[in-house]
Formats: C-alpha cells, structure tokens, sequence
C-alpha cells in the first residue's frame, strides 16, 4: 500500500496487513521519555487452519523517538487483519514489529491476549528490548478485558 495520510479522508480498509504503512505524526515532545498505549479491545483475525474467527485484546505500549503512529492509521492497519488468516503468535511479533520498523521507538511491547480455543486461552508478548528506567507502565485490568477467562 503506498503511504498517503489518511486523517480526514474517507479510506477503504485494507484485506491485508502485509504491505501496509503507517501515517507517522512528528513527535512534538522527542526530548521527554514517556510511553503511549494503544489498547484494541475487539482484535479479530482469521485461524489459518480452521477458517474461525479468533479473538483478542491488543495493548501496545511504546515509547516514542521522532514519531508517533497517527491513530486513524493504526485501526485501518488492526482492521486489515479481520479476514486475514494467521496465528495468535504471528499476530503480536507481526504488529510489534512492524510498529518498531515504521516508528523505530525508543522501546516498544506488545501484548496479546486472545480468546480461548478449546477451553485455552494463548496470551503472546513480544518487546523489543528491555524496558527503560523511568517509564510508567500502567498494570493491566484483567477485568476490563473483553476476552473470557
């Protein structure tokens, strides 16, 4: 997909998060260290074996450098993966990754806590280094998940 911005435009969703890239917004506050979470609480992607839908709730925490990821870009890219078939491991590496290579953060985690299958829930960490001292990394509320446990 070639780079166009996509805030205040009417865009068509993508079928695949494959090429996709990001609208990057300049980070006005570069010099503080502070992180950015983005929480998706209604993931869905396609099981590549079965065809099912599988579900999940998305944090990504990340401590931005130059960039921040432009918020309207970000769900087209989570929306692309709707009817995309891939594993819950793939998921979360291919989100973080792809984050980390378009933003190139400071430090950059993602979470993904998916659904169970077959009565087993299967949650996916990646991240790309170890966190920075100073940075306040909120505890997640199992709670408000919207996945059962």
């Amino acid at each position: 997909m070639k780079k166009k911005n996509v805030l205040g435009q009417k865009v068509k969703a993508v079928d695949s998060p494959i090429s996709y890239k990001f609208d990057k917004i300049n980070n006005k506050n570069k010099n503080s260290l502070y992180n950015i979470r983005i929480t998706v609480p209604e993931f869905t992607s396609i099981c590549p074996v079965t065809g099912q839908p599988d579900f999940a709730t998305i944090i990504v925490d990340y401590v931005p450098k130059q960039s921040i990821v432009e918020s309207k870009s970000f769900k087209l890219f989570i929306q692309s993966f709707r009817n995309y078939g891939i594993f819950h491991e793939d998921v979360t590496l291919f989100i973080g990754k792809q984050l980390f290579n378009s933003l190139k953060p400071k430090w950059i985690r993602v979470q993904g806590f998916f659904a169970p299958r077959g009565g087993i829930p299967i949650d996916v960490f990646w991240q790309s280094s170890k966190q920075p001292n100073n940075i306040y990394l909120p505890e997640i509320d199992f709670s408000s998940l919207r996945i059962n446990r």
